[in-house]
């Protein structure tokens, strides 16, 4: 078999019920994500996987590098904020190893459509790590419409220019990755493309609502702003443009040998569904760290295959490496792990523990088969995941051992990290807390 295909989607802010394959409810128009429920369904679930992080920038940090993000400084920046513009320290560095710039030196073309938010140039930048094309915002956050961040600063690029283009963002991504699978159809080469949405990250705001565009930077916080229907339309409009998409593979013949994942940067935010999950982005609990996973790949994944598989944001990216047949650089080892023998067989298994840690409220976390350790505000919990997703009932005190060995494998762990930098910030913007119940 030739070597895949890659297309890694990634939506922003996603809650793990988002989808209705997740458990979902219906909009009033239908079914929120019926092109990614028919993509799971056609392919792979996993119901326990989970991000780098539960905010944005520390997150790509490890899925473009395949390694945990805490070992670069830009990474202790919860998130990278578009003040940082001009910073020589907070970015990617580029002489670092990355998935694209790895597959790119094996033979791939490679290319970046949307969010980066790894830095800024011209000393960080996509085409400085590996890709070959960038369409996107740098930021973490931009307007739909006006296509500006927070600091009312226009921030749509091609390449390294800043340049004009009318649209729904949404829309224009999925268009321009449209355009890209029909010109590598053209091409002998396989392709990465890297399909970064900022959906359903707010501003809440939908193809209908060009008329209401924020036209100030402050409307971009707008706390009384959107609702739960236009959030899910947001969603709608993602999935709709992933359809799009999928055909495009399909015209060409090239859907059965490419392996398209979809995931999420963190866990939801203000209009999320978690359920049964607690928390959001900027936890450490489930809620903010659980997120969607699907993989589909007709050549090597069968049909209908769900999977318990731990697993976290890197792990899809050293999967991509293997699925390519590509090695990782000698000086930088990955610690993100091959999934490849679960897409193979849904069956398999393998022990895989995870680790976090976050500035926000000292929080520290570790997951280890059923059980979790988690720190939060100096308080210790110890939770049986399978029985207790909702991390309500503290075995701390009938499981002290256990507290106390994950505890001591946390701190070798983060012994092994570099320490969290006196001048790393915490940039909430808003996170809600209070997440959705059904």
């Amino acid at each position: 078999m030739t070597r895949p295909n890659i297309i890694f989607i990634v939506a922003d802010d996603l809650g793990y019920a988002d989808l209705g394959c997740y458990g979902g409810r219906d909009a009033a128009f239908g079914p929120v994500s019926p092109v990614l429920d028919g993509l799971a369904a056609n392919g792979l679930k996993l119901t326990q996987g989970y991000s780098n992080s539960p905010v944005c920038s520390p997150t790509r940090f490890a899925m473009i590098t395949a390694r945990y993000q805490y070992r670069l400084r830009g990474a202790a920046e919860e998130p990278i904020n578009s003040k940082s513009r001009g910073s020589t320290t907070l970015g990617l560095p580029t002489e670092h190893p990355t998935l694209p710039s790895l597959l790119k030196a094996d033979g791939y073309q490679t290319a970046l459509i949307g969010k980066w938010h790894l830095g800024y140039p011209p000393t960080f930048g996509p085409l400085r790590s590996g890709y070959d094309e960038f369409f996107g915002p740098m930021s973490g956050g931009v307007d739909y419409f006006t296509h500006c961040d927070s600091t009312g600063r226009h921030d749509l690029w091609f390449g390294e220019e800043d340049k004009q283009e009318e649209g729904y963002l949404t829309d224009i991504l999925s268009k321009r990755a449209v355009d890209y699978v029909e010109r590598m159809a053209r091409q002998d080469a396989p392709f990465f493309l890297s399909l970064h949405y900022t959906a359903p990250h707010w501003p809440w705001e939908t193809r209908d609502d060009a008329e209401k565009a924020p036209l100030v930077k402050d409307n971009l916080f707008d706390l009384a702003g959107g609702n739960i229907h236009v959030y899910r339309r947001m969603i709608h409009h993602m999935d709709e443009g992933i359809g799009w998409i999928m055909a495009a593979l399909e015209k060409h013949g090239m859907a059965d040998n490419t392996l398209v994942v979809f995931t999420s940067d963190n866990g939801g935010e203000r209009f999320s569904d978690n359920w049964p999950l607690v928390g959001g982005k900027m936890d450490l609990t489930e809620g903010g760290i659980r997120v969607p996973w699907i993989a589909h790949w007709p050549a090597v994944i069968a049909k209908g295959g769900e999977s318990s598989q731990l697993c976290m944001t890197m792990d899809w990216s050293a999967t991509m490496l293997d699925a390519a047949g590509v090695k990782a650089d000698a000086d930088y080892p990955l610690d993100g792990m091959s999934l490849m023998p679960v897409l193979k067989d849904a069956r398999h298994s393998f022990r895989r523990p995870l680790h976090w840690r976050m500035n926000h409220r000292g929080q520290q976390a570790m997951r280890d088969g059923d059980w979790k350790y988690l720190k939060v505000d100096g308080n210790e919990y110890l939770f049986n995941i399978p029985a207790d997703e909702r991390e309500r009932a503290n075995l701390g005190k009938k499981e002290p051992q256990r507290l106390a060995a994950m505890r001591e494998d946390w701190l070798a762990w983060n012994a092994t990290m570099p320490a969290i930098p006196e001048d790393a910030t915490v940039s909430l913007g808003y996170s809600v807390k209070d997440m959705p119940q059904r």
